[in-house]
């Protein structure tokens, strides 16, 4: 049995001689930081956290849950800790959406997981591509979706399939290791990284040592919540770096070359920001020990009262980007950063690598486009297959659900592309499937309240069959809930799913709609919520196609969706 921990206890653990000493309890008194002297939990995940570290639930899978069954799994690990190595639970197939907040996490968990692969950098190699569809195949009903952060979800994993499952990913060299949970998460880069022609710098390096140096590091295993990072010195601005807790962006310093800008502080949900420049530039060979810096800030300083006030965007809203900056600098890195430029503006109509494009080594990579992310095992396969054969030995997956074959022969890639779009993978995809990605939905989320895979497919396919012609860049988000894991508040057009009521008075499916969201321009912004503006899952195809027929109509010059959509009138929007 857990003790109970005596009030302002120390916490134990490696990070206790890295942090600073606690300082003077001021009116932050409460907000559980652990730089002010608060060690004592506040709220039960605080408490299971302190109890145990997450990433010592792995010894427990391998020798007891996974041979005694689901039933065996203590409420702790299976609710918390399990997340450490990638698993949550997953939805109770049955359950409809209008149940998925009056029902406890028992009642609404089926004794089935989803398992998260991590792909930082989005990279992989042929064989680890050809793993993750035999894993799926295997142990997952053939389910494996590529997200919008570069990781791939298996669905219908029982427990005890799950130390088969790291033995054949970690083979590879793969790992689920703090895919989920209050802990640095998966580090999205650009996923032609050191390839692409016009890139600025490579972060691979960096990316590659945050993980060998912090990821499975219990000195920061254990934070408010989840830490999300992107590194890419893609000038194409390629990882939505405005929306998570820490990023590094590609630029060219005036006085000492490329390397990075440094934001902090982004992120979504349900009380959106932007992140903020520091206003710092950070070398290549920095990267790392700025990164732990800010997320030391973040172990030290966040907030832990509060579940939906512990992401470091809270914190750097309170403070501001200049102290944010000054403790950084005085009580991490002990040194001064160098100031620097932001991003310029990207030139590029898309952002997400799909097509046919030329590498810096004389060689090309393709992108092609899945509906909606959802993949499956065979599909997986087919595509390593088609890789291998094309002379490739490197796949990537994209923060837009796509993917990329690296390193093609100029004259291999007329059949590489024959061959994807014969799997119905896209290589010139229409604006609609290329623009269009969806989180998990009500298929297997607990947290969801409509479906969001399927309508996102049913969608495109009714968009090209109406709108056959349109070919402006486009994004529509849809997501499940409230959430925000499909990023609707910076689409063109955001989707939040939630019940309706139908012409009949009947509550149905349907969605809250933003409009005007955008990331990567100098006016990034969320898109405007219209009151009352909603949508019936039915209308959906029938909204869509009025609200592009009006802009085309209204558009002025070179007027992109989101610039029109946030000066349009109301009537215009409905």
């Amino acid at each position: 049995m857990a003790r109970t921990p005596e009030p302002d206890e120390p916490q134990a653990g490696a990070a206790d001689a890295a942090r600073p000493a606690a300082r003077k309890v001021t009116r932050h008194r409460g907000e559980g930081q652990w730089a002010m002297g608060h060690h004592t939990p506040l709220n039960s995940n605080e408490q299971f956290k302190k109890d145990d570290d997450g990433l010592n639930v792995r010894t427990r899978i391998e020798t007891i849950y996974s041979k005694s069954g689901f039933r065996s799994i203590d409420p702790a690990d299976l609710r918390g800790r399990m997340r450490w190595w990638g698993l949550y639970t997953q939805r109770r197939q049955g359950i409809d959406g209008g149940r998925t907040a009056i029902l406890e996490p028992h009642e609404l968990e089926d004794e089935y997981f989803m398992l998260r692969v991590r792909i930082d950098g989005g990279q992989l190699t042929v064989a680890q591509l050809r793993a993750i569809g035999e894993a799926s195949e295997q142990y997952a009903r053939g389910t494996a979706d590529v997200t919008d952060r570069q990781n791939v979800q298996f669905h219908w994993v029982r427990i005890e399939d799950v130390p088969a499952i790291w033995e054949k990913l970690e083979s590879v060299g793969l790992s689920t290791t703090e895919a989920c949970g209050d802990c640095p998460r998966v580090v999205i880069g650009s996923p032609v990284a050191g390839i692409a022609a016009d890139e600025i710098i490579d972060g691979s390096w960096a990316i590659d040592e945050i993980n060998r140096k912090y990821i499975g590091n219990p000195e920061y295993s254990n934070l408010p919540r989840k830490f999300k990072t992107a590194i890419s010195g893609s000038p194409l601005l390629d990882v939505v770096h405005e929306i998570n807790d820490i990023a590094f962006v590609g630029v060219v310093h005036p006085e000492h070359g490329p390397g990075f800008d440094l934001w902090v502080g982004g992120g979504l949900s349900t009380n959106p920001k932007l992140g903020v420049r520091l206003g710092a530039w950070v070398p290549l060979a920095d990267v790392p020990d700025v990164w732990a810096g800010v997320i030391g800030i973040f172990r030290d300083y966040g907030y832990r009262r509060l579940r939906n006030r512990a992401r470091l965007k809270f914190l750097v809203a309170d403070w501001g980007p200049a102290k944010f900056r000054q403790v950084l600098q005085d009580e991490y890195l002990k040194r001064e950063l160098t100031d620097g430029p932001g991003p310029e503006q990207p030139a590029g109509r898309w952002r997400d690598h799909v097509g046919v494009h030329p590498q810096n080594d004389g060689r090309f990579y393709v992108g092609f486009a899945p509906k909606v992310g959802r993949l499956n095992g065979k599909l997986i396969q087919q595509v390593a297959d088609l890789a291998a054969e094309h002379g490739s030995g490197r796949v990537a997956t994209t923060v837009e659900q796509k993917l990329i074959v690296l390193d093609v022969e100029q004259d291999r890639i007329d059949s590489l592309v024959a061959g994807l779009e014969a799997l119905d993978l896209r290589v010139n995809p229409s604006t609609f499937r290329r623009g269009t990605l969806a989180c998990t939905g009500i298929e297997y989320c607990k947290l969801a309240i409509v479906d969001t895979k399927d309508r996102g497919r049913t969608l495109i396919e009714e968009l090209e069959r109406r709108l056959p012609e349109f070919d402006e860049p486009l994004s529509i988000n849809i997501n499940g809930c409230p959430n925000a894991c499909a990023r609707i508040q910076t689409a063109d057009i955001g989707l939040k799913g939630q019940l309706v009521t139908d012409e009949n008075g009947q509550q149905v499916e349907g969605f809250q709609v933003h409009l005007g969201g955008s990331l990567g321009f100098e006016n990034a912004a969320f898109g405007r919520k219209i009151r009352g503006l909603k949508v019936t899952s039915a209308e959906l195809p029938d909204y869509v196609e009025r609200l592009l027929t009006r802009y085309q109509a209204d558009r002025q010059d070179d007027e992109r969706f989101a610039q029109w959509a946030l000066r349009a009138t109301e009537e215009q929007l409905s």
